[in-house]
């Protein structure tokens, strides 16, 4: 942590307000959002499908708007878009703990994934703008207080619960209003580089048709269906072996406390030895290898404590592959993208991957029931290897046939 530390404390004061902004993005999003399925069913007495719908919305209108979310911070600012996410993001939380009526929970979570949608991309084109020449280092940071907001929110979320979920709603509407009123007072208004501005249509072409970027984005879009099977594959594989959500729990607190204290360190090893192209493509390699322990161990009987150790492997190995690439990966968009579209930049990529998460899942899922119907247990862990793997090999044939797609300059 005291790497971590002295890195934050180098960077001028936007910089270490992003992060800490992150933080607290991640903190009130986290303290309510693993219980809210719980609270809509038992507390606002919605059917399952309703549910689905309002959990749905929320999704959607954040992964269909970060383009658009990109393309305002590039010719609004950075600094009016993170405000403005961080206030919607404060009234959705608050209509979630305030509201029982379905046509108000829609807008509740309409707002809140448009929120996302906003704050996004500007704030990491805000950070890559800020930081110059060290935007690894910038990313690292950011991810150790990505995480440490994932591991810190639903610990306050359970606690609060003790007073009811509209104290956890209110309570992290209150953090995004606090967050809001800060940006106004300490971010500097920043956008791209003044002059002409071309139509909004001309900005979307040069994104989508510049070759080397989408190749990068297409080729990483496996490593967000890999990484999201925290979410969905592990978990399933914890309830599988009867570990309820203590198991689910432990699990993401063993990845968070990773990232938290090994993110820095981990990157500026990687930054002396590597190119950013190689550190990129091993980390996805390692996130594909992730799941060898599950295929090797899926046909295996073991003691139910022991059962647990491959998942664990999974877990670590596949923290560690997501560290590995996230900050080179962040700081490649970056650089491809120039001065004037960092922020459509991002919201394209985010779109990329927000499809690939969604094609991912409706993938694992299958692979999962069809592996519990055919007898077949090690057919989802080992399609989930060969994806990384290919992803990775994507990536490696890019930085040597065309360096710019991964950006292998310093950072």
């Amino acid at each position: 942590m005291r790497d971590t530390l002295r890195q934050f404390r180098s960077f001028d004061r936007p910089i270490r307000l992003l992060q800490i902004n992150q933080a607290g993005i991640n903190l009130g999003f986290y303290m309510l959002m693993p219980y809210l399925a719980q609270h809509l069913s038992t507390g606002a007495g919605l059917a399952a499908w309703t549910i689905g719908l309002v959990l749905g919305l929320r999704n959607l209108s954040q992964q269909g708007m970060f383009l658009i979310g990109g393309t305002l911070a590039d010719r609004l600012g950075y600094k009016p878009m993170i405000m403005l996410g961080c206030a919607f993001r404060t009234v959705g939380f608050a209509l979630f703990g305030l509201t029982t009526s379905l046509p108000l929970l829609i807008v509740a979570a309409v707002v809140t994934g448009l929120a996302g949608a906003l704050f996004n991309p500007a704030a990491r084109a805000c950070l890559a703008c800020e930081a110059g020449e060290r935007k690894v280092a910038v990313f690292a940071v950011f991810n150790v207080f990505y995480q440490g907001g994932i591991l810190l929110g639903p610990l306050v979320g359970i606690v609060l619960l003790n007073a009811g979920f509209t104290t956890v709603c209110l309570a992290a509407a209150a953090i995004f209003a606090v967050l809001t009123v800060l940006q106004g007072l300490c971010l500097p208004a920043r956008r791209g580089p003044a002059g002409e501005r071309a139509p909004v249509l001309t900005d979307w072409r040069r994104a989508f048709g510049d070759r080397a970027f989408m190749s990068f984005a297409v080729a990483m879009i496996a490593s967000y269906a890999l990484s999201y099977q925290m979410y969905l594959a592990l978990p399933l594989e914890v309830e599988r072996l009867g570990g309820g959500e203590a198991g689910v729990m432990a699990l993401y607190a063993l990845s968070a406390l990773l990232g938290i204290a090994g993110q820095v360190r981990l990157t500026a090893w990687c930054a002396a030895r590597w190119s950013r192209g190689q550190a990129i493509s091993r980390g996805l390699a390692l996130m594909g290898l992730a799941f060898v322990p599950q295929a090797a161990m899926a046909h295996l009987a073991l003691p139910a404590l022991w059962a647990f150790v491959p998942l664990a492997v999974c877990t670590l190995l596949l923290t560690m592959g997501t560290l590995i690439a996230f900050p080179f990966e962040m700081a490649a968009i970056a650089d491809m993208a120039g001065d004037r579209l960092v922020g459509t930049y991002y919201g394209v990529y985010n779109l990329l991957s927000g499809l690939g998460i969604l094609a991912g899942n409706l993938l694992a899922g299958g692979l999962v029931d069809a592996a519990c119907s055919s007898g077949l247990a090690a057919l989802p862990w080992v399609l989930l290897t060969g994806a990384g793997l290919a992803s990775a090999a994507a990536v490696r044939r890019l930085d040597r046939r065309a360096p710019r797609a991964v950006a292998v300059t310093g950072g």
